[in-house]
């Protein structure tokens, strides 16, 4: 059950900081940086849940990925050069993060 948990922790601080470089750095919507790097905020609310295992912050993070995954899929699709490049590399650590999620709370739930 460590891979599951190391997987959703990397994920979602490597989601912190794509949001945080993308919005501030990298591409910003606009020069000197933008209010979108607000999307990141809900991410922090997970983020010592996550590392502590509990179940329940697992369980509700898996479904706050999702509107990571379909903001990625979104930026994908309409932005161009960089900015659709990281929306790429957005959804795949969505992905992860949610499949990682997933995978911990079964793991936590089987009988041993």
């Amino acid at each position: 059950m460590r891979g599951p948990y190391y997987a959703s922790v990397l994920s979602l601080i490597a989601l912190i900081f794509l949001g945080l470089a993308w919005e501030l750095v990298w591409a910003p919507a606009r020069p000197g940086g933008s209010l979108l790097v607000l999307k990141i905020l809900p991410l922090l609310a997970p983020l010592f849940g996550i590392l502590r295992g509990k179940i329940y912050t697992y369980q509700w993070t898996s479904m706050l990925v999702l509107a990571y995954f379909a903001e990625g899929a979104v930026r994908a699709w309409s932005d161009r050069g960089l900015s659709a490049q990281l929306a790429f590399v957005e959804v795949a650590l969505a992905a992860i993060c949610f499949v990682a999620c997933i995978l911990y709370v079964r793991g936590a739930q089987e009988p041993s």
